[in-house]
């Protein structure tokens, strides 16, 4: 099964009903799957992307986003989408990387792309605004792509993407996902357990080339959904949207749930249309979680482990959310996970392990296929067909997943192993603190220490031995930050994730100038 006769079936059957809203446009089903099928064959025809070749789109949230993503796979080529926020060091690195044959560009990302291939080799590159310089145009290809049947893709051509890694211990690196990948987790998975149907309407929140995005657009894809996108995310716009579009299903991170909480209490009407939130189940605080759940007693709320190699995991229904509120829940079905200590056995319940994944054949269900051109680092992940995620965790007895930390963000002190999510959840619930960050130093006596970076909320004030006896209330002694720092704020990815190797580099470089 591919996404084009997904497209063909919904053009057939709803044809004039929304695919894609952003700002002022839309597009139907009819015009989507009509559009996309031409300039798939302008992409063969004058870009000469035939199948197996990459395609970066290095676009803003928008439509022209949707269409290039779905003609490079209609073309049988792999989409590569460049997140906007990287920086033009990052953006070389992605694009040398993967080699694309072309990538889109528009006139808010034309400087840094011309920048980024400078020394590199030469991309076609395809404008989709009239201000932006490129060797091709998207409207032209548009004009010249004939409206013929989708073009004969081999069977065995299912990679549609490579989705680069944030990057958080190491340069970014290529996950190859396929067709398959996104039908079982975006169309089985969410289908089944969010009841989604061609009458939802979800709004996307975060950017397109982001996982989160793409698993909406996803959606939109293979349920027939509406998709309706925002260009950069703003509160009062999110819910006029939400109002006048009639969204039924609202994703939102963290940050977009803090932000909306005072819009949904204050008029919860303008959110009558909804009946489905889903929510990252990592560090969603569990206050601003319940305060939307009072607000909107007829949404179900819905949260989910994920990760871009392994796919989706486990998921907490709205039933769970607060039974089991520091849980990321229930393995998913279809999806096998086990923990695995240091020395490779299996750790019996309660005990923590890294968590592995399988899902049948790599790239066939739930995860990946593998990282593009590195197969080093592909041995080291995929191992017998399961995905070593480096992400520490333990099971309970009701086989609800506890997610402790990142492997490499652990800390031994004294022989004693110290997740450093559970020092950061302490140090988090203090009021003054909007937010905290834990890493490992060297330690003379101990091997390693506990040093936490913390930011604080605007105009709160909280000292460093504040910050200690509030964790040694809260977690064991040997658990509590031997050091504090204060920063105005966290540094982080594109994507919102803290970047500890640069609080390491912090520290070294504090302590060595000390």
């Amino acid at each position: 099964m591919k996404f084009a006769s997904f497209l063909a079936s919904h053009a057939a059957t709803m044809g004039g009903k929304d695919a894609v809203v952003c700002g002022t446009e839309r597009l139907s089903f009819a015009e989507l799957d009509g559009q996309t099928t031409r300039l798939a064959q302008a992409l063969r025809d004058q870009a000469n992307v035939t199948p197996g070749q990459r395609v970066a789109i290095y676009l803003p949230n928008g439509v022209a986003f949707v269409r290039a993503f779905i003609a490079v796979i209609k073309a049988g080529g792999i989409a590569v989408p460049v997140n906007l926020p990287l920086s033009v060091p990052e953006v070389a690195h992605i694009l040398s990387d993967c080699a694309p044959q072309a990538a889109f560009i528009g006139e808010a990302t034309q400087a840094n792309f011309t920048r980024a291939v400078e020394a590199g080799p030469r991309i076609l590159s395809i404008a989709c605004d009239p201000g932006c310089e490129a060797d091709l145009r998207q409207d032209e290809l548009l004009d010249a792509g004939k409206p013929r049947a989708p073009l004969d893709i081999p069977f065995d051509a299912d990679a549609c993407m490579v989705g680069y890694t944030s990057g958080t211990t190491g340069r970014a690196k290529g996950v190859v996902l396929t067709q398959s990948n996104y039908l079982f987790v975006n169309g089985y998975l969410n289908g089944w357990h969010w009841h989604l149907t061609s009458n939802d309407r979800h709004l996307c929140t975060t950017p397109l080339a982001h996982r989160t995005g793409m698993a909406r657009l996803m959606n939109m894809i293979l349920h027939g959904s509406t998709l309706v996108v925002m260009p950069r995310f703003d509160v009062s716009e999110a819910t006029r949207l939400v109002r006048e579009e009639r969204i039924t299903v609202f994703g939102m991170v963290p940050t977009v749930g803090r932000m909306m909480l005072q819009e949904v209490e204050a008029r919860p009407e303008d959110f009558a249309s909804l009946r489905v939130a889903l929510v990252t189940g990592e560090a969603f605080p569990l206050d601003v979680k319940r305060r939307l759940c009072d607000a909107l007693p007829q949404v179900r709320f819905y949260s989910f482990y994920a990760m871009t190699e392994a796919g989706a995991i486990a998921w907490l229904n709205s039933d769970e959310q607060f039974t089991h509120p520091d849980s990321v829940g229930r393995v998913w079905p279809g999806v096998d996970v086990k923990l695995v200590g240091d020395s490779g056995e299996q750790v019996p319940v309660g005990q923590v392990g890294e968590i592995w994944v399988r899902s049948g054949e790599p790239g066939c269900f739930s995860t990946m296929r593998e990282y593009f051109y590195r197969p080093e680092d592909t041995a080291k992940t995929l191992r017998n067909g399961w995905v070593a995620t480096g992400d520490m965790g333990r099971f309970d007895e009701g086989g609800y997943l506890y997610l402790m930390d990142r492997k490499k963000d652990m800390v031994l002190s004294g022989g004693y192993n110290i997740y450093s999510k559970e020092v950061e959840q302490a140090i988090q619930t203090h009021p003054a603190v909007r937010d905290a960050a834990v890493i490992g130093v060297p330690d003379h006596l101990f091997g390693e220490a506990v040093a936490a970076y913390v930011e604080l909320d605007d105009g709160a004030h909280l000292d460093a031995q504040g910050v200690i006896d509030h964790c040694r209330e809260r977690i064991a002694s040997y658990k509590k930050p031997k050091y504090v720092f204060f920063v105005a704020a966290l540094p982080r990815n594109s994507t919102g994730k803290v970047l500890k190797t640069q609080l390491r580099e912090l520290y070294r470089s504090e302590t060595t100038a000390a």
